[in-house]
């Protein structure tokens, strides 16, 4: 037999080394599974430059294959806003992109990393695994923000690091008192649902709101467990309907692969309840309050597997040098910790959010809140994150702007005690200003790549432009009656 024809007989994994021996182990154990279970279907699934989970539904005798050969999939979802709208002229030489690869919405290639592969519990028979994607030549298409933050991994580990992550999520769940599916609700955007309160909110962390909301939250829990998801802990918040999963700090890809399937179990989840559950920040109904999502993080010494954030004096030497670079990029980095035009109206003065680029020591008013007294829990915990943030993008930025606060070895200034009243650099108002500061910062456009940044960018505006041209009920109550 000849070497071409050797090499047809091999999968696309297989031609273009895309999987290691663990990814190779975990697809026979996967391959296993599909049988042993009796499953009927398996959802391959990847994450969007939105942090939105996008992909197709196989049949379980496709699913090896699919997964070492590759699901096809258009390339115009990279090309899409927050309203699925192609904002790149994907029929013109390049597509836009400068990349003939992305013009025509042509095809690339979904590749399982078997490693992710799970049962979903709500859903029958059903399979799940999350992918890569990659053009028909082998090479990984340049806007999967998976890929960009395992290339930020793979940069912390050269500098001697691993990346540890602690999710604590704030969210809303609402009764759906109407799915708003009337053909004429079917615009683009489609028109939001109806909904009700499942609580009135204002007693933080009682028993008895808990127990309101505690029969959709018990069938959440139960479900994000049986997916193998490490839950900490499940709490009531403030607002009316509003509550928060925290879960166990995790290594590298994990965290990240675990909000998103935690965002998509959730809203699946709730729906199938006739609910609707929400990871806007701040949803228009009355009385909600805002919800941010709390990223706790810390450096694992590759060497001695030790913090590296823990010292005898609290935090070491070097989490305060990549403390001080998370402040020094902080409002460049809101781009991707706080990337949609809703999630700035959360950082509002004496609301336990921060409104300013400031630290301190156990202080919920700041931006980076230092935790732990020099042992191995010692963390940063970085509250300006909202939780409808890429997490790819969201920890990739971290990793970037503190490994450049080490390399530099920036100081991050004294603790801040009075966060509203000490005098520092604004968070960005809104996305734009964000966005002013992601175009002028050298370091994100180093660790991103400039046509990653360049790319971003133009998405991101189409969405601002898109908001500037409606008319709000502001614009409505304010004008329409005085003039």
């Amino acid at each position: 037999m000849s070497s071409s024809e050797e090499r047809k007989k091999r999968s696309f994994v297989e031609r273009h080394g895309l999987w290691n021996d663990e990814q190779f182990e975990a697809a026979a154990n996967a391959d296993k599974c599909i049988e042993e279970r009796g499953l009927e279907v398996v959802r391959l699934s990847f994450p969007d430059q939105h942090g939105v989970l996008r992909g197709k539904t196989v049949v379980a005798k496709e699913a090896a294959a699919a997964m070492r050969n590759g699901c096809s999939i258009t390339t115009t979802l990279l090309a899409k806003d927050t309203a699925h709208k192609t904002v790149f002229p994907v029929f013109t030489a390049g597509g836009g992109f400068g990349m003939p690869e992305m013009e025509g919405g042509g095809d690339f290639l979904m590749i399982a990393d078997p490693t992710t592969f799970r049962v979903l519990p709500w859903a029958p028979r059903t399979g799940w695994v999350l992918c890569d994607i990659y053009f028909a030549d082998g090479k990984p298409v340049p806007f999967s923000t998976r890929q960009l933050y395992r290339r930020a991994l793979q940069r912390l580990a050269e500098a001697g690091f691993d990346y540890v992550a602690g999710l604590e999520i704030e969210f809303h769940i609402f009764k759906l008192d109407n799915p708003r599916l009337a053909p004429a609700d079917a615009t683009w955007p489609g028109e939001a649902p109806q909904v009700s309160l499942l609580s009135q909110g204002y007693q933080y962390l009682t028993e008895t709101r808990f127990d309101q909301i505690e029969p959709v939250l018990e069938i959440v829990r139960r479900d994000i467990v049986a997916l193998g998801l490490p839950l900490r802990s499940v709490e009531v918040e403030l607002g009316p309907s509003q509550c928060e999963f925290t879960f166990q700090p995790q290594l590298g890809l994990a965290p990240a692969d675990t909000m998103m399937l935690f965002r998509s179990a959730v809203k699946q989840v709730c729906r199938r309840q006739g609910c609707h559950a929400t990871f806007m920040t701040r949803p228009k109904i009355e009385n909600v309050m805002s919800s941010g999502w709390h990223l706790h993080q810390s450096l694992r010494d590759r060497r001695s597997n030790a913090n590296a954030f823990a010292s005898a004096d609290g935090l070491s030497g070097l989490g305060q040098n990549f403390m001080a670079g998370l402040l020094a990029h902080a409002r460049a980095a809101a781009a991707f910790t706080t990337p949609t035009i809703n999630g700035y109206k959360r950082y509002r003065s004496y609301s336990l959010a921060p409104d300013r680029v400031i630290w301190g020591r156990d202080n919920r008013g700041v931006m980076i809140r230092v935790l732990g007294g020099g042992d191995a829990a010692t963390r940063l915990e970085n509250r300006a994150g909202e939780p409808a943030a890429n997490p790819y993008l969201y920890m990739a930025s971290q990793i970037m702007t503190g490994l450049d606060g080490i390399e530099r070895r920036l100081d991050p200034g004294p603790s801040a005690d009075t966060p509203y009243e000490v005098e520092a650099s604004p968070l960005p108002k809104g996305l734009e200003e964000a966005l002013a500061a992601l175009r002028t910062d050298a370091c994100l456009a180093a660790g991103f790549g400039k046509d990653f940044i360049d790319y971003y960018l133009r998405i991101k505006e189409a969405e601002i432009a898109r908001y500037r041209s409606e008319v709000t009920e502001w614009e409505q109550r304010e004008y329409f009656e005085l003039f």
